[in-house]
């Protein structure tokens, strides 16, 4: 008898879990059905403030299979469908088609939910008016860039510094706009600690972004025409012709909560290792509407990052195919670009290390990406996070230019490893001038937590 796989959310995660099964079984023992509440399926959402930028010319370049590819796979995809019920106990979704309106209950065997997630959008006076834009789908790309285009004034605000934010700001000053960034912490970039967020805001404001901190936003002012205007924050209005958010996003669980899945302090779907939801046997669920495991805290976080619900759908698929497969966690790597300015983290900040109750040290080096002996070495600032006594590698980040952020790889293999900074010291790191100094500058941070460690051991 054909068995029936429902997935909620046609994006990384969803589509994944579709592709994976279908190798594993074909359309007469499993059929797959996809419901995309939006236009497109398997895209990307990181690439689209280099789409808003002009650096990929086109929006389909975003796309990495189309419905009709995965339509000729054997799977279902029903676009401009959206789920509004998940009846866990009847086995059975309720969508809707966007288009008439009409609803229809669809059983299953095996339910997906890959819902992601949904950007944040405070309950403001005029946060929905004409000209304040999200950047979450392609959809949402395609009104910024039409907006963009179309108005004739060049100043635009970017709410939030976040990763999606500082993004933003480049790719609005790639495209004219005088650009101001609002947004509630001390420095840019939350993800970082504060000394290292600050390197991050002073690379904004020399590329020409005025910085804003300390300051929440209360209010979008509209005109006459109805049309956002100015921003207000800490009673003070920024001038605006276009806004766009950057406040970050939550885990997208409304449906899974009104169906009594369990939820975590996050606000993600609570899963098991094969990224089963916790307590239901023929459910799963994956992507950025679940909580991952740290594995350098303990604790559960939520991360919304296409790598992770590229690797959840495959997992699942997997699993409801009839092969194995388990997703054992983080590390909480991630990297960005701010024009020439390279950003990335892993691990532990300070203020995460605190709440997890660990001990710890810092270290902080300046080095160069090649051999400082080379014209125009670009100089790298590289932090490092030790678990006191023990000297177990807790975090890393680095801020630089040229070669700077994909060196978070190397701290994201040892985190893994839950390596210790005195190992991390005898690492064999390729060299050679033009890519490292003798010392890579990560090998150089380890060096002096070593040092950290002995002093407050």
């Amino acid at each position: 008898m054909t068995e029936r796989l429902v997935i909620v959310g046609g994006d990384a995660a969803g589509m994944s879990t579709a592709a994976q099964a279908r190798r594993f079984r074909d359309a007469a023992d499993l059929e797959i059905v996809v419901f995309e509440r939006g236009h497109f399926t398997s895209y990307s959402a990181c690439g689209i403030p280099y789409w808003v930028g002009g650096q990929v010319r086109e929006r389909d370049h975003l796309i990495a299979r189309t419905p009709e590819e995965h339509r000729a796979r054997g799977i279902d995809v029903r676009l401009r469908s959206e789920v509004v019920e998940l009846d866990i106990s009847g086995g059975r979704v309720r969508s809707r088609d966007l288009a008439s309106g009409v609803e229809t209950w669809t059983g299953y065997d095996q339910l997906v939910v890959a819902t992601g997630a949904r950007p944040i959008r405070p309950r403001l006076p005029g946060i929905d008016a004409a000209g304040v834009h999200g950047v979450q789908t392609l959809d949402d790309g395609e009104s910024l860039i039409a907006t963009l285009t179309a108005t004739t004034g060049r100043r635009a605000v970017v709410v939030g510094a976040g990763y999606i934010g500082v993004e933003m700001a480049e790719a609005l000053i790639r495209r004219g706009f005088e650009v101001t960034i609002v947004h509630s912490g001390p420095e840019p970039m939350a993800t970082l600690d504060p000394d290292m967020g600050a390197l991050v805001r002073d690379a904004l404001c020399g590329m020409g972004v005025t910085v804003i901190g300390n300051s929440e936003v209360t209010e979008i002012g509209t005109g006459a025409d109805g049309r956002a205007c100015t921003v207000v924050a800490a009673g003070t209005e920024y001038p605006a012709d276009v806004v766009v958010l950057g406040i970050g996003v939550r885990p997208e669980t409304s449906l899974a909560r009104a169906a009594g899945l369990p939820i975590g302090d996050h606000g993600g779907l609570l899963t098991d290792a094969a990224m089963r939801v916790t307590g239901h046997e023929n459910v799963w669920a994956g992507g950025d509407c679940v909580e991952v495991l740290d594995l350098v805290s303990g604790m559960h976080r939520h991360i919304a990052l296409g790598t992770h619900a590229n690797k959840h759908g495959q997992i699942i698929g997997a699993n409801i195919g009839g092969g194995y497969g388990i997703f054992p966690g983080v590390v909480g790597t991630a990297v960005s670009s701010v024009c020439d300015l390279e950003v990335a983290r892993t691990g532990l900040r300070e203020k995460e290390a605190r709440a997890a109750g660990l001990q710890y040290v810092t270290a902080t080096i300046e080095s160069t990406s090649r051999a400082g002996y080379l014209p125009d070495a670009p100089v790298m600032t590289v932090k490092m996070l030790a678990e006191r006594i023990t000297g177990r590698l807790l975090g890393v980040q680095i801020v630089g230019r040229e070669g700077a952020g994909k060196r978070v790889d190397i701290a994201a293999v040892a985190l893994t490893a839950r390596m210790t900074v005195a190992q991390m010291t005898t690492l064999d790191l390729g060299y050679a001038p033009p890519f490292s100094p003798v010392w890579d500058p990560v090998l150089v941070a380890a060096r002096k937590a070593v040092r950290a460690v002995e002093e407050r051991g």
